[in-house]
């Protein structure tokens, strides 16, 4: 069974960066494609950012050129590095994983069974 563990949430001003990260097994981090969403109180969980097992990349648009996804399977741990944080940024930030393509939002969606979520890590922007 996979397990999804998010650490790293904090509050910081406005323009400052932070990394956020998820651990789980080495097996996950081999055979499922990962991913970051985030949810702000009132609005709908929101897509940021996947990597596949081969380590390609996407972004949501709101984010690219200021979030990175990466992993360290050696260490099973997945990463989002934030830049140039803005107040709109604030959101309960989620790890996912699921077997299958990941790199468009709609790829989480179309078998909602087959995504493991973590319990997420809170990153507050104060302006």
């Amino acid at each position: 069974q996979v397990r999804l563990a998010e650490s790293g949430g904090d509050s910081v001003e406005t323009g400052g960066s932070l990394r956020i990260s998820c651990s789980s097994s080495t097996y996950t981090f081999l055979a499922y494609c990962m991913g970051w969403f985030r949810q702000a109180p009132g609005k709908q969980r929101e897509w940021v950012a996947s990597i596949t097992t081969g380590g390609e990349t996407a972004y949501a648009d709101s984010v690219k050129g200021r979030f990175t996804i990466s992993r360290d399977v050696a260490q099973s741990t997945l990463y989002l590095q934030m830049n140039t944080l803005r107040p709109e940024d604030s959101a309960m930030y989620v790890c996912a994983a699921r077997v299958g393509p990941c790199l468009i939002q709609g790829d989480w969606y179309v078998s909602p069974q087959t995504v493991t979520w973590g319990q997420g890590t809170q990153v507050t922007v104060t302006s």
